[in-house]
């Protein structure tokens, strides 16, 4: 794993040590000795991560941290304090101001490149939702004020508690409990029974247990698919680096030392809630970017861009078992009329409503879609023409039938609608050629009259 890291120190010899080490593990690296230089390097390249000293000259580190996560630009940057510093206080100060982590001088190798790797993953993947999300407003199926700022608020979580030491499980139950909802256990299988059913915000898992492997439950978190996005935070003993390092190579997302400072300990909980509530609003825009990419917006049913591949990959399938689709083209009758004589609000209105009785009168299976103006779309697999015949004839009743309450409109609007119905034939039907027949077939009972419906399989 590679990455570009700025390393920050206003020691020329601290610069050199870290770029040294980090260069030796192939990460590219770049420098600044001071805080304005680093702020300014950032509207130039941005880094995979930020190593920080505190104690620097006119601008400190916590300072230029908060500069870096109050610029929407750098805000989801990794920032890690090296510092001398070693007082709760301070770390508390550092993580108040947006820092993921400290390391205190001299820095331990291993420590080091640990938690390098792990906070690296981490941005990768958010990067990854961030470049989603900019692509679904890049399209158009997002707005940019659905583009979030990382600095989103933590609130209070649902907190899985996993610690067989009565003093510390009350003394994190007095710093955690309220405002958020605690869950205390000592049993390794009851731990991975209520993380997958409990929905559960932030993972506290002290890995100097008598009872159980703490290691071993954050493994099997991570390879299981409900819990694999669920931060987790470990406590650890002072010193314990082998089990640390390790952890965080299995994914640990953050860790506390013993002893547990109470302030910390808050601190390191809500920013932990902060980036799960930033990822998973990461993820809705993503889910509803493909929602909206497939869908129509005014309708609800999906778009002629869907109907388009999902009728295609249809035709393959049921060719391939010998069975036989069917295909509705359906036409509002007279609709330039409903827009010109009541207004577009009101045509939209039908159009809704009219798709709402579409999708009441076919079936799951069926995929109903606006074609695109007033002109809708139903692909029956494993129908006969026969049967979808009779599907459109009750659909078309259904509309004549029950005139539409439109807001804003005196009386129900009287609306018909036209059906031209085909069936596959064989193994020789394209998409287009099913296509053509049922618009052949729609053109027809235009022409007879409206308000009927058509098969036409010639």
């Amino acid at each position: 794993m590679t990455a570009r890291i700025l390393v920050v120190d206003d020691i020329a010899a601290n610069v050199k040590l870290l770029e040294a080490k980090l260069s030796a593990e192939y990460f590219d690296v770049m420098t600044a000795m001071n805080g304005l230089d680093a702020l300014k390097s950032l509207e130039d390249q941005l880094p995979d991560i930020i190593l920080l000293d505190v104690m620097m000259p006119g601008m400190d580190g916590f300072e230029v941290c908060r500069r870096v996560k109050a610029d929407p630009r750098t805000a989801h940057v990794p920032v890690v304090m090296v510092t001398a510093l070693d007082q709760p206080s301070d770390r508390v100060t550092g993580l108040e101001a947006g820092a993921d982590d400290f390391l205190t001088k001299p820095v331990n190798d291993i420590a080091l490149f640990a938690r390098v790797k792990s906070l690296i993953r981490l941005k990768m993947m958010t990067d990854e939702l961030r470049m989603r999300e900019a692509t679904g407003q890049s399209l158009g199926v997002l707005d940019a004020a659905d583009i979030l700022s990382p600095d989103i608020a933590a609130g209070p979580g649902r907190i899985l508690v996993v610690e067989d030491r009565p003093a510390q499980i009350e003394r994190i139950s007095n710093a955690l409990s309220p405002p958020n909802e605690l869950t205390v256990t000592s049993e390794a299988q009851e731990v991975l029974v209520r993380a997958r059913g409990g929905d559960f915000d932030l993972v506290i898992v002290s890995l100097g247990a008598e009872s159980f492997d703490g290691l071993r439950i954050c493994s099997q978190m991570r390879s299981m698919d409900t819990t694999r996005l669920v931060p987790i935070l470990v406590l650890v003993e002072e010193g314990d680096t082998k089990r640390l390092v390790r952890g965080l190579e299995l994914g640990v997302n953050d860790y506390l030392v013993r002893p547990i400072d109470r302030n910390e300990l808050i601190a390191r909980v809500r920013t932990q809630l902060r980036r799960k509530r930033y990822a998973d609003k990461l993820r809705h825009n993503f889910q509803l970017s493909l929602e909206m990419a497939i869908t129509d917006q005014l309708t609800g049913l999906y778009n002629r861009r869907y109907m388009a591949r999902h009728l295609a990959t249809l035709l393959e399938e049921c060719q391939r078992q010998s069975k036989p689709v069917s295909f509705l083209i359906l036409d509002i009758d007279y609709f330039k009329a409903i827009n010109d004589t009541h207004g577009h609000d009101a045509g939209d209105e039908v159009l809704k409503q009219f798709a709402q009785r579409v999708a009441a009168n076919v079936r799951g299976i069926d995929l109903a879609c606006r074609y695109g103006g007033e002109e809708f779309v139903v692909v029956m697999p494993d129908t006969d023409v026969s049967f979808a015949y009779m599907v459109a004839e009750r659909l078309r009743q259904q509309v004549a039938d029950v005139p539409f309450d439109i807001p804003g409109v005196e009386k129900p609007l009287a609306v018909t609608v036209s059906i031209g119905v085909t069936s596959t034939e064989g193994a020789a039907d394209t998409a287009d050629t099913l296509l053509k027949r049922a618009d052949q077939a729609l053109y027809k009972a235009k022409r007879d009259g409206r308000n009927r419906v058509i098969a036409d399989a010639a």
